[in-house]
């Protein structure tokens, strides 16, 4: 597979909560689906949780080359996790149509975060 495009991004988890203490369930409800809503829900640090996939999403956007974009919604980019905890990533709407264009087939991901900061690094591959 060949690398088609790059990303990363890092942001303040404290953004993030101030974030979700001023607009509650607006902002949840806008940039996060139902599966990431109850995962990071679910967890202790849910912030944390909340800025990592925050972080992934924006790390996406620039995989796919457009920045934030009209075209992308946020619910778009979907982050899930599987039963040892690996990230995955999942692609729709505008989201999936601008990564078939330019021939990205599987976004990989990974996340880290701890009390103040999350990070994510993106890298888009195709066939």
């Amino acid at each position: 597979m060949n690398v088609i495009g790059i990303g990363t991004d890092i942001v303040d988890c404290l953004r993030i909560a101030k974030m979700i203490e001023r607009h509650g369930e607006q902002f949840i409800c806008r940039v996060y689906t139902p599966h990431e809503i109850g995962y990071c829900s679910s967890r202790k640090a849910a912030t944390q949780h909340f800025a990592g996939r925050w972080a992934a999403k924006e790390a996406v956007l620039k995989v796919l080359g457009t920045g934030w974009s009209p075209s992308i919604k946020w619910r778009d980019i979907e982050i899930n996790n599987d039963v040892s905890g690996k990230p995955s990533i999942k692609l729709s709407g505008g989201a999936r149509d601008i990564a078939e264009s330019k021939g990205i087939a599987t976004v990989m991901i990974s996340i880290s975060h701890c009390r103040t900061h999350a990070t994510a690094y993106a890298l888009g591959l195709g066939g």
